[in-house]
């Protein structure tokens, strides 16, 4: 079983019958017992960052997400559940995040990104970069589709496994032991992104 992380953000359901559609049972769940046994988790996420963390708080999710890393379940973050991985975000602060992995969230900004519309949303390109089970099947230079303001900066940059380019190269998606986490929306990104659900079901089913 795959839970899905519901905090009162994301697109929950569309991820859920993404999975479903690789033939994965997944639920949406903010009870933390579930979490704690299910064999998959899913961070979604949509919204602003220190929302998402007071509502991860209030919903006593905080800990339960940091021991299910921990104990090396298949972990896949989406979007801000990408985001809120890592230490800290400049979005209305700096705000603490989980901690999970090194590094800060940073904002599209400065003369690399003139001109160019923040947030960036729609379909950009990912340039694989290491590789990861989530991956397979995957070709260097896939569409997948976008909406954010903010990208991670990993203190370690061997964690990148895919970047993007959006007047700045970014990290697009990171893989760190059981955790793979990607700033775009894979439930969005229709073959691309099924693939991906598909893989991640897969590793799920093998651990």
């Amino acid at each position: 079983m795959i839970a899905v992380v519901d905090y009162g953000m994301g697109n929950l359901r569309s991820v859920q019958k993404g999975l479903e559609r690789s033939g994965a049972e997944a639920i949406v769940t903010s009870d933390p017992a579930v979490i704690l046994r299910a064999r998959g988790v899913v961070l979604p996420g949509v919204g602003a960052f220190g929302a998402c963390m007071d509502n991860l708080s209030s919903r006593g999710l905080v800990e339960p997400i940091r021991e299910v890393v921990a104990e090396r379940t298949p972990f896949l973050g989406i979007c801000l559940g990408l985001q809120l991985l890592f230490e800290e975000s400049e979005e209305f602060g700096p705000v603490r995040g989980l901690g999970v992995l090194h590094g800060r969230v940073r904002r599209f900004a400065g003369p690399e990104v003139a001109g160019l519309k923040v947030p960036q949303i729609g379909w950009n390109q990912i340039q694989i970069r290491r590789p990861a089970p989530e991956l397979e099947g995957i070709d260097d230079g896939a569409f997948v589709y976008f909406v954010h303001s903010y990208f991670v900066e990993p203190t370690d940059p061997s964690l990148v496994a895919t970047t993007t380019v959006y007047g700045t190269e970014f990290a697009s998606a990171v893989v760190a032991g059981n955790v793979f986490a990607c700033q775009f929306h894979p439930e969005k990104s229709q073959a691309v992104g099924l693939r991906l659900l598909a893989n991640f079901a897969r590793r799920v089913a093998s651990s």
